[in-house]
């Protein structure tokens, strides 16, 4: 599977680590996580925004783990954040999880269904 980045010169440039498009060439395979939450699996959710970050991309990973891929194979995340001041701790984590990898991503300011829960992401991935 080949990944291949398009950000046109006649579009604002992508900041923040993500690409405008991001083309999968040859993927046989697709995986649909779904929006993961900030529980760990006694139903415990911290109060801390980055720890409920950091929680959830670690769900995200034991997903893309039991399905055989990786952070790698991301081609889109959607974040929705509860209030625009977690904007900051979402990217520096979301950065650390996936390194140099700049899938295309979209994040939505929301009214998130538990109100314990400050975001919820989900992603995309190929193989």
């Amino acid at each position: 599977m080949e990944l291949i980045a398009h950000d046109s010169d006649s579009v604002p440039a992508p900041i923040g680590g993500y690409t405008n498009g991001l083309e999968v060439a040859e993927a046989t395979r697709l995986l649909f996580v779904s929006g993961q939450i900030p529980e760990d699996r006694s139903g415990a959710v911290p109060t801390d925004p980055a720890e409920q970050c950091r929680l959830i991309w670690a769900n995200i990973v034991a997903t893309l783990s039991q399905a055989g891929m990786a952070t790698t194979n991301i081609v889109k995340v959607t974040t929705y954040l509860s209030e625009r001041s977690l904007a900051d701790v979402n990217t520096k984590i979301r950065q650390d999880v996936l390194g140099d990898h700049q899938p295309a991503l979209t994040v939505v300011i929301a009214e998130i269904f538990d109100t314990a829960w400050l975001l919820e992401i989900e992603v995309i991935a190929a193989a």
